[in-house]
């Protein structure tokens, strides 16, 4: 079942879409982006709507504003209250207050500052039966009394059909307004809206389906059996029926409708029988990430404090080299076989086998970022980090005391006696010290008391596999059931700050509509494992010749077995793992390099075309527009970087020692590269339609050079 091209990129500084004599009036619009966590963090539709206000209100202005739900905390903390600049939202927002339902509006404090407009759920409660009602009557969908999520959503969809029937009454024919809905918590408001025939441009937007989240959660085959599932059935058996047809209602009823990737409108046609019109991949504000090309200093900053908590999680058995370490993580909601962990801890087990076999001296620590249930932090881990702080302070004290001495002797213009420079209570201390490093355990693998230790997943796989941290092992694991914190007492770092620290992010997803997690990696310049089922990894493979040469490693789990699979990202590690630290560092600035694809100025365009074609569908007397043309794209392919070799083997050393020492001189290694002179042929494919073979003006087409 191959994936469908449908809205490519083809250039991605204004050529994409060519729409300079058509553009959206704004002036004569307003938009309202509808969601459920709008001010109110709840998962990753939060990221995608936060970071995409910047560039949506510097588009639109005072005619963007966001709906969502009201939460005092939320309000008080992120929302600085005011008056709407448009009397007709006041007169709207006037008309549900003088029927008892409370409405808030003010400044979203974040990058952008847009307009937020948040209804109180609780002050409109007593509704709640007669909407049941007349959502009944509407559409014959009836809500549990006891699914509270889908009850609040009535609500808040009831208010937000209240608000729009208010507004365009009082707007006329002008300015047009259009509604962008997220997620099928929003969906009672759309469903209502168009119910009531009201003058509203619509967009619907799943970012993942209520039942293929469900079965992948069930350990379903789902990709194979897209077309097999009884989807009543299924949606019955999991008692969330009620919110599947909320969910494909919405669907149905908007004028057009979106998802995040290739990979989820193949899942959408499926489970909610719609072809995505528009496919609106989710972006970062990458101007928060960049670090203005200081990325590499930030790495070997972080890496250096990274480095030194696993001195201390690892006192008594350091036996292996901090400078031939790498730093593995995979982070993210605790979804064991969505995220891909049951395939990542597999491939450790090969990947720890290869590297003894073959006697590498590389080591690899592997960090699980996953909130799970627990008591607190374990007694060893913590003490792990007050030995290693009582090492360096003993460690500073004799040190100083050696300095002095050797000073004092350098001014008399003597060269001391190192044997006598140190007295007996210096060795004294340096011995307890030693000695206090002793532990008869070995490093645990958890940093965190477990709630339920045996039955926990990814702990029950460690144990089947037997990577305990042993000395032999050269793969070493530390599970953090924890998202960092700067303020925590054991691993003190934001999670930017250990994700630019690490050397590789991995995450061999199942079930990922988008994935973030590889994207800010991307970003901040840090390879990563993705997969082909995830909307990320899929849009790599769409838009880069050559993802793994810009250190997007793509794991096939859709058309491999899972043995095969396992195989492959086993592969994967242990390549990188053989790279040298040059070579490293080469694959992090055209990793970096990538982070303009994700950037929302670029892909902020999907979403001009899905209103732009909404407006199309609901006024077609006002806005012309082609409804069966895509956008003026050829298919765009980030290519090859110029120095890879076209055979990927050839990258790497022909011996199989890489030793980071030999890097220093290593000019010879079988790349030629010119950071610059890439960096800006980068620069150009990006801001031009790649054709094949096309060479930039005074450069000669490198030998064995791939066109694709």
């Amino acid at each position: 079942m191959p994936l469908s091209r449908s809205l490519s990129m083809t250039s991605l500084s204004g050529l994409l879409p060519a729409w300079e004599e058509d553009q959206l009036p704004v002036e004569e619009l307003l938009l309202f982006e509808v969601a459920w966590e709008v001010t109110n963090k709840v998962g990753g539709i939060y990221t995608v709507i936060q970071t995409k206000a910047k560039v949506t209100v510097d588009e639109w202005g005072e005619n963007y504003f966001m709906m969502g739900p009201y939460f005092e905390h939320n309000f008080k903390t992120q929302v600085e209250a005011c008056e709407p600049p448009n009397p007709a939202i006041r007169k709207a927002m006037d008309a549900l207050l003088h029927n008892g339902c409370r409405v808030h509006f003010g400044r979203w404090l974040i990058e952008g500052s847009p307009y937020v407009i948040l209804f109180d759920i609780g002050s409109a409660a007593w509704n709640l039966d007669r909407w049941k009602g007349d959502l009944w009557q509407t559409c014959s969908i009836g809500l549990p009394y006891h699914d509270r999520e889908a009850n609040d959503a009535l609500i808040l969809g009831s208010l937000i059909a209240w608000f729009f029937k208010e507004l365009t009454d009082q707007l006329g024919d002008k300015p047009n307004v259009i509604g962008h809905f997220h997620e099928w918590q929003a969906g009672p408001g759309l469903i209502l809206s168009r119910s009531r025939k009201i003058p509203l441009a619509t967009v619907f937007t799943t970012h993942a389906t209520l039942l293929g989240r469900y079965l992948c959660a069930g350990n379903a085959d789902f990709y194979n059996n897209l077309d097999k599932f009884n989807i009543d059935r299924e949606a019955g058996e999991r008692q969330i029926y009620h919110r599947y047809c909320l969910e494909r209602a919405a669907v149905h009823c908007a004028h057009v409708f979106t998802t995040v990737s290739q990979i989820t409108a193949v899942e959408a046609n499926h489970m909610l029988h719609r072809k995505p019109d528009v496919v609106t991949p989710n972006g970062l504000n990458v101007k928060k990430f960049s670090a203005m090309h200081e990325f590499q200093n930030l790495h070997s900053t972080n890496k250096g404090r990274i480095q030194e908590f696993v001195r201390g999680h690892f006192y008594g058995h350091l036996d292996f080299n901090l400078e031939k370490t790498l730093f593995f993580f995979i982070a993210g909601r605790y979804e064991f076989s969505n995220k891909g962990a049951d395939l990542f801890i597999e491939s450790l087990s090969r990947l720890n086998y290869l590297l003894r076999v073959h006697r590498n001296d590389m080591t690899v620590v592997v960090f699980f970022i996953m909130p799970a249930k627990t008591n607190n932090f374990n007694v060893e881990s913590l003490k792990g980090q007050a030995v290693r702080k009582q090492l360096w302070d003993t460690a500073h004290t004799v040190k100083e005391k050696f300095g002095k001495k050797l000073y004092d002797a350098l001014l008399k213009g003597e060269i001391p006696d190192m044997n006598a420079i140190l007295d007996r209570d210096d060795f004294t201390i340096m011995k307890r010290a030693i000695y206090a490093t002793q532990r008869h355990s070995l490093p645990p693998v958890t940093t965190h008391n477990m709630l339920d230790d045996s039955a926990d997943p990814i702990l029950s796989n460690i144990r089947r596999i037997s990577l305990f941290n042993s000395r032999n092992d050269r793969v070493k694991i530390i599970f953090h059931p924890e998202f960092l914190s700067s303020t925590s007492p054991l691993l003190p770092m934001d999670y930017e700050d250990f994700v630019r620290g690490c050397n590789l992010g991995v995450f061999p997803s199942y079930y990922e509509p988008w994935g973030y997690t590889p994207a800010e990696c991307t970003v901040m310049g840090i390879p990563s494992v993705t997969t082909n089922l995830s909307g990320f990894g899929c849009f790599m493979e769409e838009h880069v010749s050559d993802p793994t040469a810009y250190g997007i490693y793509i794991v096939d789990r859709r058309f491999r077995s899972a043995e095969e699979s396992c195989n492959q990202l086993t592969q994967f590690m242990f390549s990188f793992c053989q790279q040298s630290r040059r070579q490293r560092i080469i694959q992090r600035n055209r990793t970096e390099r990538l982070s303009d694809l994700l950037d929302w100025r670029y892909l902020g365009r999907f979403y001009v075309h899905a209103r732009h074609l909404a407006l199309s569908r609901t006024f077609p007397d006002k806005f012309k527009m082609d409804q069966m043309a895509s956008l003026k794209t050829e298919g765009f392919r980030y290519p090859r970087p110029y120095s890879v070799p076209p055979s990927p083997s050839a990258s790497l050393h022909s011996t199989p020692h890489h030793s980071d020492v030999e890097d220093d001189d290593d000019d010879n290694d079988g790349e030629p590269y010119n950071e610059e002179e890439e960096a800006e042929r980068d620069r150009l494919n990006i801001k031009a339609p790649f054709v094949l073979g096309a060479v930039p003006e005074g450069k000669k087409k490198q030998p064995g050079e791939s066109g694709n």
